[in-house]
Parts: C-alpha cells; sequence; structure tokens
C-alpha cells in the first residue's frame, strides 16, 4: 500500500466560520485527544471567527475543565474567562451529567407528583446512573436541548470515550426501543387495566415462563420495574421519537462530523470503521484529524541514509556527538515513516476524505493558551 497518498487538506476554519454550520462532532476511539481536540476548535470558533460557542464533554476524565482554567464542569453551560475579547464571540463548557439531564427529561414531560414518583423508584435510579447506553441517549438529549434553546451560534461536542465507534451512534436508539419495548408495554398493561397487580399480569400472559421470569430477575425487581413503567406511562414515544429528531439533525448539513486519531493502528481501524458508519447512515462527515503526528526538520534526510552516516563516522572515529545525533534522527525519522504507512490505510479507503495531521506537542495541554496552540495547529494553511 502507498504511503504517498494525498488526501485534500481539512479546512477547519472554513467549517468554524460557516453560519451554516451550528453543531461539530469530535468522534473516535479512546485516548486520541478528542476532548483536547474539541476544546481547541470550540476555542478557535469564539476567539479567531467571533461565534457565541458551548462545548459539551462526555470526558470522565474532566480534563477539559483543567484546560479551560474552572474548577469544574456541571450540567449547565459555564462561561470561560478572558475568552473572545475583543471579539463578538464567546465560550461556554459543560460536562454531560447523565442523571441530572434524565432527570431534567422526566420534569420536562410530566407532572411534578409523576416526576417525585419516578425519581425514588429504585428502578429508576439505578438506570439512570449505570444503565448501559443511558450516557450516550443523554448525550443526545443535551444537544438537542441546546440546538432547541438556539442561544448558540455554534455546539462543540465531544463523544463518550466508548471503545467501540458504533456506541455513540447506537445507544440512544437502543435505549429508546427499550423504554418504548413491547416488553415494557406488557408490564405497563396492568396500570392501564385498572390495577391489577404485575404478577396476575404476567401469570396470565406468561405462564411458566413468569414463574422463571421472576425467579431469574426477583420478585422486587419486577415490582420496581412495574411501578417505573407504569409512573412513565404518560412519557411513552416521547423516547424515540427525540431520539429519531436528533437523529435528523446529525444527518442534516448543519452539522459535521470530525473523526478523530492518532497515527497507530488500531485507532485508524477504528476511524475507518466510524467513517464507513456514518456514511451508511448518512452522517456528514467533514474530515479526518490525525493527533499526535511526528515529523523531522530534515524530511529529505531518510532513516537509511542517516543510519549510514553515522556508521561512517563511528568507523572513521570521528564526530560522535553529530553520529549519536543522526541515530536519534533515524529513529524520529523511521518513526515518522511508519506513522505515514499507517495513516495512508484510511486514505487508501477514503481519497476524498479532507485530512488534516497535528504534530506532536512537547507536553501535554493544561491551559487555554495550550488549546489555542493546538487551535492553530490544526487550521494551519
Amino acid at each position: 500500500m502507498s504511503s504517498d497518498l494525498h488526501p485534500p487538506r481539512l479546512d477547519v476554519d472554513r467549517i468554524l466560520s460557516d453560519p451554516g454550520v451550528r453543531i461539530v462532532v469530535c468522534c473516535g476511539s479512546g485516548g486520541v485527544g478528542k476532548t483536547t481536540t474539541a476544546a481547541a476548535l470550540a476555542l478557535r470558533a469564539a476567539e479567531e471567527h467571533g461565534r457565541r460557542t458551548v462545548v459539551l464533554t462526555i470526558d470522565p476524565a474532566r480534563r477539559l475543565a483543567q484546560s479551560l482554567g474552572l474548577t469544574e464542569l456541571d450540567n449547565t453551560p459555564r462561561p470561560v474567562k478572558d475568552v473572545g475579547e475583543g471579539s463578538a464571540g464567546s465560550l461556554h463548557a459543560m460536562m454531560l451529567d447523565m442523571k441530572r439531564t434524565f432527570d431534567e427529561v422526566v420534569l420536562t414531560h410530566t407532572d411534578p407528583a409523576k416526576a417525585a414518583e419516578i425519581f425514588a423508584n429504585p428502578f429508576y435510579q439505578a438506570m439512570s446512573s449505570t444503565f448501559s447506553g443511558t450516557q450516550e441517549y443523554m448525550a443526545m438529549e443535551k444537544l438537542a436541548h441546546l440546538h432547541a434553546q438556539g442561544e448558540w451560534d455554534l455546539i462543540v461536542v465531544d463523544t463518550p470515550p466508548s471503545r467501540s465507534a458504533l456506541d455513540f451512534l447506537d445507544a440512544p436508539a437502543r435505549l429508546g426501543r427499550f423504554l418504548d419495548g413491547k416488553m415494557l408495554r406488557l408490564l405497563l398493561a396492568p396500570a392501564r387495566a385498572g390495577g391489577r397487580s404485575v404478577f396476575g399480569l404476567v401469570t396470565a400472559s406468561f405462564g411458566v415462563f413468569s414463574r422463571v421470569v421472576q425467579k431469574v430477575l426477583g420478585a422486587q425487581l419486577l415490582t420496581d420495574l412495574s411501578g417505573f413503567v407504569a409512573a412513565l406511562d404518560s412519557m411513552f414515544g416521547g423516547f424515540r421519537q427525540r431520539a429519531e429528531q436528533t437523529f435528523q439533525i446529525l444527518q442534516a448539513p448543519e452539522t459535521a462530523f470530525l473523526v478523530v486519531a492518532t497515527p497507530e493502528p488500531d485507532a485508524i481501524r477504528e476511524a475507518s470503521y466510524f467513517a464507513r458508519r456514518l456514511g451508511e447512515e448518512r452522517m456528514p462527515l467533514a474530515g479526518l484529524v490525525v493527533n499526535r503526528v511526528h515529523t523531522t526538520q530534515v524530511p529529505q534526510l531518510g532513516a537509511e541514509a542517516s543510519l549510514a552516516a553515522a556508521a561512517n563516522l563511528t568507523e572513521a572515529g570521528e564526530q560522535a556527538p553529530t553520529a549519536d545525533a543522526l541515530r536519534i534522527h533515524a529513529a524520529l525519522a523511521a518513526l515518522a515513516d511508519r506513522e505515514r504507512s499507517v495513516t495512508a490505510g484510511f486514505a487508501q479507503e477514503f481519497p476524498h476524505v479532507p485530512t488534516v495531521a497535528v504534530t506532536a506537542q512537547p507536553a501535554d495541554v493544561h491551559d487555554i493558551d495550550g488549546l489555542r496552540t493546538i487551535g492553530s495547529a490544526i487550521s494551519q494553511p
């Protein structure tokens, strides 16, 4: 496979400055710098393009708060100080609190008494904090809420640090299907039929199967589940409907997906998988950001030539420091070659996807200036 493929260059500034783009979603596998990239893009949109920007992170490491100089992030957008001075732009940051977001959804779509009943239910307490897919579903709810407010020119989303690229796209629909599913509707039926117990329903409907279900799940869990579903009666259909509406927003031209990766085989493989999936779902893939790329100052001097020159100097007994420098250069050149070869795998499959490489930084990003540096590197001409 050739490593000399040259995909079109990703023009990040064009995306950030386009008033028709209202959502930028940074996605990819864990550990590739999505959080830093999302924060840097949001900062640049505010300072360089005068946009009222909010960045939503779902990263439990909370590195974003440190980089933005905030003591903490929570479920409410907080202004970032010393950003946008002299321009019309501003930057707010927030971190998804999935339980609080779920609570807000319940409060919005039911009355206070019913909400209190739901909040007290043990099944709800467990599901709203730990249920598989809840985090991703609530990220969609929060994104839809921010979008509907109309307060922001641009919303930048840092997707969950999940191993599989599919989770962010699949989990909301999966949770919506669960909450609107046939089994839960069957459990809800007693409440609608005049108060017959869940066990009466299950016994009548499933016979022997009901006793197996009770033995496996436990009578208390079934009771909690029945109460939870009965309390959610007024909300049925809403979960899936809102998930579908948000899915349509993600498919719209106002959204730009940026796949973030590092020049490592696993990360590029995941990036390719995500790009294929975005294509299948007809979601707008704007480009690939390759972080932590290594380069040399003398690209015309390859690894083999550098090692040969070092060997000649050593054999002649001359210029030992120069020979050492050549060997260091050779190692860096070899690393850069390997990274180009790995990244070429993505370009081979997606030759028309714009790409930008961000040079590896000497230190981790911990402050606003560091984010500005990253933003400039992503947007370099």
